[in-house]
């Protein structure tokens, strides 16, 4: 019997080496080339900007409009409560994604020693939702007061004292939460499981702490993740909240250690 020859492989001249910008460049890749980044990036986008010309038009077309509803930033900010959870759910599947496709195999035999596929997700998604976030969040506070002084509705300056502070920080607190929703779907690697835990802490934990008695709930309250959170983008603090650096600090925290959890069991566990 005549035997046939393996075919050769040629080799290449040259071999790339993995580094981390390039690792970036992948995730970077990635992000823009997944539909649902598309749909979820512009469900927040369209929330965060449309939302507060909503209801600031709503007051403004009212025969008798209320003067003690909510506040002018607490109308510029509205998109921002509703908007998170897009960003979260994106987080968690830029992630979650690739374990139920199988393409986590791919990445980690790529990157064999794993983390600076973490690194470069948590960096690239901050960037971008916060390059994003920043001017939609800007584009809903002017746009808002812009419509609510047509009819003097006690509209507020962007020079008023801690107003810029906290339109910015409507964007950070975006950008946070997308890292933190990351961190919990590496953690989880599942994204019902992922999702499921966001809005376990931060839409199902807060009201239940109201069954507390006040003074438990005062006291725990303002160290939850979602209570510190929200303390970068309030305007006033009182003295059961943090304070605007404060709540920056704890959130922190919980992102740090949230991200040293995944780093740990993305490290020890098999895909």
């Amino acid at each position: 019997m005549n035997s046939v020859a393996a075919p050769v492989i040629p080799r290449l001249e040259h071999t790339g080496r993995v580094t981390q910008a390039r690792v970036v460049l992948s995730e970077w890749t990635k992000l823009r080339s997944v539909r649902s980044t598309l749909w979820s990036l512009g469900v927040a986008v369209l929330l965060t900007v449309g939302l507060p010309l909503l209801i600031a038009t709503i007051r403004t077309t009212r025969a008798h409009p209320d003067r003690h509803g909510p506040s002018p930033l607490e109308i510029a900010s509205a998109g921002v409560n509703i908007s998170q959870l897009a960003i979260a759910v994106l987080g968690v599947l830029l992630i979650t994604g690739e374990y139920s496709t199988g393409m986590i195999r791919a990445t980690f035999t790529a990157v064999p020693t794993r983390l600076p596929v973490l690194w470069a997700k948590i960096g690239v998604y901050a960037v971008v939702s916060f390059v994003l976030m920043l001017p939609c969040v800007v584009i809903g506070f002017f746009g808002s007061q812009a419509i609510l002084a047509h009819k003097n509705l006690g509209q507020i300056s962007f020079s008023h004292p801690g107003v810029a502070r906290t339109v910015i920080g409507g964007a950070v607190y975006l950008m946070l939460i997308g890292v933190f929703a990351l961190a919990l779907g590496a953690i989880v690697r599942s994204t019902a499981g992922g999702i499921s835990a966001f809005a376990a802490i931060f839409f199902v934990i807060p009201p239940l702490l109201n069954i507390l008695p006040s003074s438990w709930n005062n006291a725990i309250a303002p160290w939850i993740p979602d209570s510190a959170a929200r303390a970068i983008f309030q305007l006033t603090h009182d003295a059961h909240s943090l304070s605007p650096a404060g709540g920056l600090a704890i959130f922190l925290a919980y992102i740090a250690a949230a991200v040293a959890v995944a780093a740990i069991l993305l490290v020890r566990r098999d895909t």
